[in-house]
């Protein structure tokens, strides 16, 4: 997880080097362990399909200088009015282990149609639990951001071990 200086940072970054009409506006720039997702609004003159296509091999071009130096993958996507389209995205496999109880929830939901797999049943948990406690998980990230703070203004470890050799 990255502090909110350097999601800052990160989105000082793409924006100095989107071309100024790539976007309306650049609205967030969100990073996890995997991917960098770049989200903006389309112009008000433009569909989605066509800015797209318009802004292919300038996004192609930031998105090469990007996951090199940051060594993730970007997604790029357009806010228009309330509808957000994803054009690239990843999607990554994560293990768990879950005991019965857990289980029988994904089953429940495969069984009542609501996913289709025990997969696709966690994803919707996921997003669920996401909509309802944004709120509180947004106090979480926001106290993490504050722990790598006190943890960077803490004393050099490896520095006081080598001195001890």
């Amino acid at each position: 997880m990255i502090t909110a200086e350097q999601n800052e940072q990160l989105h000082s970054w793409f924006a100095e080097r989107l071309p100024v009409d790539a976007y309306e506006s650049l609205l967030t720039v969100t990073v996890d362990r995997e991917e960098i997702t770049v989200v903006g609004t389309v112009p008000a003159t433009e569909s989605v399909a066509a800015f797209r296509e318009r802004t292919r091999e300038q996004r192609i071009e930031v998105a090469r200088e990007a996951e090199e130096l940051y060594r993730r993958k970007v997604s790029w996507a357009v806010q228009d009015g309330e509808e957000l389209t994803l054009f690239t995205h990843l999607a990554v496999p994560v293990m768990t282990r879950l005991r019965q109880p857990e289980r029988q929830v994904l089953d429940t939901l495969v069984a009542g149609g609501v996913a289709r797999s025990r997969a696709d049943a966690l994803a919707w948990c996921v997003r669920l639990v996401g909509r309802n406690t944004d709120t509180w998980l947004t106090d979480l990230r926001e106290s993490l951001d504050r722990v790598q703070q006190v943890r960077a203004e803490g004393p050099d470890l490896t520095d006081s071990q080598k001195s001890e050799s």
